[in-house]
């Protein structure tokens, strides 16, 4: 267990680096920033930052004697890095989680072998192995490519007269994996938390809406059964278990309503994320904070939300409002320190909770 004064290394610079490096302040704990990038937002609330490449042992030795425990921030660390540390301070969580997401394929295979829904899937490695995997699998159904994918990106639908040479070609290339179509009514989430000793605690479920592939709104709780909620706490909890989980982890789920509500595991994210925002103002504990209580091997906090939470994410020119948000009543505005508003990228985050449940 760390005490206060310790130090977190944190691998990876961005939004929720620099909102963990922020909650760990409030607790009395450093934050030590590992990233290749020049400009990081989290550079600006951390107490140290190693500007070095993820392959840069040297850097990466340095770094582990500075800190007393290290995470990271985003699932696509390299694995031989998280190794590499891992053999000199505690990687929480560990390599072998962070390995088993990094990969679509090997992500799915783990979620079944627990007895939990996934799409249907099949490897597509190679042209000859994506058309053998559409005979199986049908059209509609989502080549995308195995690892480093996210916000849609590395994705590509494939339609009844979709040419399956250029599909595959317009991946990249890469081994990838074909899956099913769920024919989902809502997208949901789950974010909990594992501590040291085994302690888990889960937030309500929350309800979620994309637009062009990228969250835009969270509602917290979402509106499904309590007995479907149930469910999909459960559901965390195995994964949680099974992974020999330490911190806070997502897990992202399709509502199927058919004769019922049903759910089925989309993906895993082995780190704080996007739908867990509204904690920040709208729970006892935020999920940056759980995630640094469980790190540092620390008690979880409650998971108890204050009311009902809407987060909605202000990507690219919408951080244009700031000001306009800022005069709305009960806005709680996130900002996270980009200097640039491209397209598609998240730039901060409004929170709104009410009384009413």
């Amino acid at each position: 267990m760390l005490t206060p004064g310790a130090t977190i290394g944190i691998l990876g610079g961005g939004q929720l680096a620099r909102m963990l490096a922020l909650a760990g302040a409030r607790l009395g704990l450093k934050s030590h920033v590992f990233s290749p990038g020049e400009r990081e937002p989290a550079y600006d609330v951390c107490a140290a930052r190693t500007i070095a490449d993820y392959a840069n042992e040297a850097a990466l030795a340095r770094f582990a004697d500075a800190v007393d425990v290290i995470t990271y921030e985003f699932e696509n660390v390299p694995a031989a890095c998280a190794d590499f540390l891992n053999a000199r301070k505690p990687v929480r969580p560990g390599p072998k989680i962070l390995a088993a997401t990094q990969d679509r394929l090997i992500e799915k295979q783990f979620v079944q072998s627990l007895g939990i829904e996934t799409a249907a899937f099949a490897d597509a490695p190679n042209p000859g192995a994506l058309a053998r995997a559409v005979a199986k699998l049908g059209r509609p159904s989502i080549l995308k490519t195995r690892r480093l994918g996210y916000d849609g990106k590395g994705q590509i639908m494939l339609q009844a007269g979709t040419d399956l040479s250029v599909a595959f070609r317009s991946t990249g290339g890469a081994p990838a994996i074909l899956e099913s179509v769920v024919p989902f009514t809502k997208e949901l989430s789950v974010v909990a938390a594992r501590g040291l000793g085994g302690e888990f605690r889960a937030y309500d479920v929350c309800e979620n809406v994309h637009e062009r592939h990228i969250l835009a709104t969270t509602i917290a709780p979402a509106s499904i059964r309590p007995a479907t909620a149930a469910q999909a706490v459960e559901i965390a909890r195995k994964i949680g278990e099974a992974a020999d989980y330490v911190g806070v982890f997502a897990v992202e789920l399709f509502l199927v309503e058919e004769d019922g509500e049903r759910l089925v595991v989309n993906e895993i994210a082995p780190r704080v994320h996007n739908s867990g925002h509204w904690t920040l103002d709208g729970a006892v504990t935020s999920q940056f904070e759980q995630h640094i209580r469980a790190v540092a091997g620390w008690p979880l906090g409650s998971t108890r939300r204050h009311g009902r939470a809407l987060m909605r994410n202000l990507i690219g020119e919408d951080v244009e409002q700031w000001r306009e948000l800022l005069t709305q009543e009960g806005a709680c505005l996130h900002l996270y320190g980009k200097t640039e508003a491209r397209p598609g990228r998240k730039m901060g985050h409004v929170n709104f909770v009410s009384e009413e449940d």
